[in-house]
């Protein structure tokens, strides 16, 4: 487009403008005021207060704890923190020892019961040995094949089974019953007649030998040690002892 069309035409709408009349500006001025106020009456709504800015700044509000108190107050849970730590090691030092008093008390009774199983031992090793010792060492004595040897070896015998009879009393009685024979049966008195003869050398009936036979001699009526121990056994169970009987038992 042509350059001077241009000008032309921008010149025709300031002329228009300057030719406008007082009334028409003032109306524009208004409309002007008019928007300038209701933007600040948007800005204020009618109903809040106005209030007038001023430079000065609003007071700081007060804080609720001091420096000082928001120390102590950190000493404090520092403190009960530490009370607490000192509590749980307390604790926990009282189980190790109540543990430690425990497992001593335990091993002393381990050690205790070991120690008498080990005695209890010794001494039944010891019993043993004992017992085996003088089952070597045990020699039977030798008495003589007679009257004398008779009594000595049945009134050893007696004693293992307390027994009584001294051996003057013993012998006493074998010389009046027997005179010492070791065979002798008595074929007259009234045992004689009942079938039951006495025998040997304290004349003893077989009824009387087998209940009162003293263990450790032989089942023989005749046999002299085991005669003596068997008529010593029923005269102390009669009379007291063989010292006792002075005439027929």
């Amino acid at each position: 487009m042509p350059k001077n069309i241009l000008t032309r035409g921008y010149r025709r709408s300031l002329d228009r403008a300057q030719k406008l009349n007082r009334a028409q500006k003032v109306a524009f001025a208004g409309v002007g005021t008019l928007g300038v106020t209701a933007v600040a009456l948007a800005a204020f709504p009618a109903g809040a207060s106005q209030t007038t800015t001023t430079s000065e700044a609003a007071p700081a509000a007060k804080v609720a704890y001091s420096s000082q108190q928001q120390i102590k107050d950190v000493h404090a849970g520092v403190a009960d923190q530490l009370a607490g730590a000192s509590q749980k090691v307390a604790a926990i030092e009282a189980q190790k020892e109540a543990a430690a008093k425990q497992a001593a008390a335990q091993k002393k009774a381990a050690a205790e019961k070991a120690a008498a199983a080990k005695k209890a031992a010794a001494k039944r090793v010891a019993k043993e040995t004992a017992s085996r010792s003088a089952k070597r060492t045990e020699v039977k004595k030798s008495y003589p094949n007679n009257l004398d040897g008779w009594i000595r070896e049945a009134r050893a015998i007696m004693a293992k089974h307390d027994i009584p009879g001294t051996y003057s009393g013993i012998h006493r009685n074998i010389i009046r019953e027997s005179s010492g024979n070791p065979k002798a049966i008595n074929d007259w008195d009234i045992n004689a007649i009942n079938g039951i003869p006495s025998k040997g050398l304290l004349q003893v009936i077989p009824p009387t030998f087998k209940a009162y036979h003293v263990p450790g001699t032989s089942w023989d009526i005749y046999d002299p040690v085991a005669n003596i121990a068997a008529a010593c056994n029923y005269a102390a169970d009669k009379y007291g002892s063989m010292d006792n009987v002075n005439s027929a038992y």
